[in-house]
């Protein structure tokens, strides 16, 4: 697939971000990577959207931080968390985790957010996106990621010499932007049994999550988002349609895809087209719903005020 210009933009910020997370996460004392037995998932609705060319693993988990994570994810899936019929107002949110697009935070960036949701009445649903493939071995998984990232460390001898450092991989986003449209059209089908307005249907994505939200946002021919919400994303700058949905934007100013950056925000806003955006003190990256003592904590309670204010939590009259 040839990118556009608009698709590079949105993409370019992404990538550069996932070797760093790794990087972190592979060195951090508490981020050590634990073998995980699949856990169920018996709500779990198959997209029916193929495999991954190549993929010759099977999906496997493994836990770090507490959290559990899927990798080399080859059928994308779709899990509806509902509303008690009680609390129930019709909005509805796609929740696309986080990974660097080689693993997803099934739990602090997938469940949880969607249980938070749905504790507010909002339907949520999570979508498990196919992945790139990684080695089937967890030390080799480990050693993958470790040697891809070093290589795309830009040399400064290299510099010196006139060669360009090769930089992060630029994937082909196709199938993770198949898996979108496809749990965008799932809930459509199904809006009546799962009570869903699909006026009022977004999208929320963490991390590599929120890099496909503003993917499916500015390439998808099918989805008509009724709002985006692009959590520690990318920051840079990205060619806005005219009908781009009103955007609430999160990130922390000690997450290493920040450093003062504000394109994202600043292309919404010149594009003329609805935008909040909360720049926390701290909070890191991957915080998920919060941690302890981070001024980022307070973001979910945030993006529900901005959801009530404009009208997404009620039904047009």
């Amino acid at each position: 697939m040839k990118l556009t210009r608009k698709a590079s933009l949105a993409l370019s910020f992404l990538f550069a971000a996932t070797a760093l997370l790794f990087t972190t996460a592979v060195t951090a004392q508490d981020g050590t990577i634990y073998p995980l037995e699949t856990p169920e998932e018996p709500n779990a609705i198959p997209l029916g959207t193929g495999g991954v060319d190549e993929q010759t693993a099977p999906e496997t988990w493994f836990r770090q931080w507490g959290d559990p994570m899927a990798r080399n994810i080859s059928t994308a899936t779709l899990t509806p968390f509902l509303p008690d019929a009680d609390k129930a107002n019709g909005a509805a949110v796609i929740v696309a985790p986080g990974g660097g697009f080689r693993w997803l935070s099934m739990k602090n960036e997938g469940w949880e957010v969607a249980e938070a949701l749905a504790e507010r009445g909002i339907a949520a649903f999570v979508l498990k996106y196919r992945l790139q493939p990684t080695p089937e071995s967890l030390d080799g998984f480990r050693e993958s990621m470790e040697q891809l990232f070093a290589d795309a460390d830009a040399s400064p001898d290299g510099e010196k010499n006139g060669e360009k450092p090769s930089g992060p991989p630029r994937w082909d986003l196709s199938n993770q932007l198949e898996d979108a449209e496809a749990a965008y059209a799932l809930i459509n089908e199904r809006a009546s049994e799962w009570g869903v307005d699909t006026d009022r249907l977004g999208m929320i994505g963490f991390s590599a999550g929120a890099g496909l939200t503003m993917h499916s946002t500015l390439n998808s021919k099918t989805m008509d988002l009724a709002f985006i919400g692009p959590i520690y994303g990318g920051m840079g700058p990205v060619e806005v349609p005219a009908d781009a949905p009103p955007m609430f934007n999160v990130i922390a100013s000690d997450d290493f895809l920040f450093h003062g950056r504000f394109g994202a925000i600043e292309s919404w806003f010149e594009a003329g087209r609805p935008v909040e955006f909360h720049l926390y003190q701290n909070g890191g990256h991957g915080f998920g719903l919060g941690n302890p003592d981070r001024t980022s904590n307070r973001w979910f309670n945030a993006f529900m005020h901005w959801l009530e204010v404009n009208d997404f939590l009620a039904a047009n009259s």
